[in-house]
């Protein structure tokens, strides 16, 4: 049976210049508001038989405000970015230059002590390719942007360089469909339908 999993990007917590590495701040104003904008288009794909969630706080609150009720999945989370946890890139940057060059150009590196990026891709398309496709077709799992990116990456096969290159706006939605390590991206006009 084929799936289809459509990832909603959770809600802003903070200015996106103000972006820091395993937020766990939960949604500002600004983030609530533009759920409530966004409701009408988003809501219904509550009607998914599987919803699911990043264990952040503002994801959980942005499933919980669009009417999800969405089960936190820890395989979810944001990469594991070790001592950087918390920084914004420029911080990381000022700290340790060298490391964050280092991070950036190579996908295998961790040298914040925590997740590399090839390991977080791995772990989102894991997830993925792990879904119960007799428990339901339709699936939704609000996500931070970065688990939106690692998983897109991974059902593409692109390469792990190719993750710098998506832009995830809060709250933007994206489909694959597909099964067991093969998936295919959808695009589709107008609303998202489940």
């Amino acid at each position: 049976m084929h799936l289809r999993v459509t990832f909603v990007a959770a809600a802003r917590s903070s200015s996106l210049l103000a972006e820091r590495f395993e937020d766990d701040r939960p949604l500002d104003q600004a983030g609530w508001d533009e759920v409530q904008r966004a409701a009408a288009e988003l809501v219904p794909l509550a009607a998914a038989e599987l919803r699911y969630c990043s264990p952040t706080p503002r994801s959980r609150a942005t499933g919980d405000a669009l009417g999800y009720g969405p089960l936190v999945q820890l395989a979810l989370r944001d990469c594991d970015m070790g001592r950087w946890r918390g920084f914004t890139l420029g911080e990381a940057m000022a700290r340790e230059p060298d490391a964050v060059d280092a991070w950036l150009a190579d996908p295998r590196s961790a040298p914040h002590g925590g997740e590399s990026l090839m390991s977080f891709i791995s772990r989102v398309g894991g997830w993925l390719d792990t879904r119960p496709a007799d428990d339901g077709s339709r699936i939704v799992a609000v996500a931070e942007p970065s688990v939106v990116r690692a998983a897109l990456v991974y059902a593409l096969k692109a390469q792990p360089s190719t993750y710098w290159n998506i832009d995830v706006r809060p709250l933007s939605t994206v489909t694959l469909t597909g099964n067991n390590r093969r998936w295919n991206l959808r695009l589709e006009a107008g609303m998202q339908r489940v």
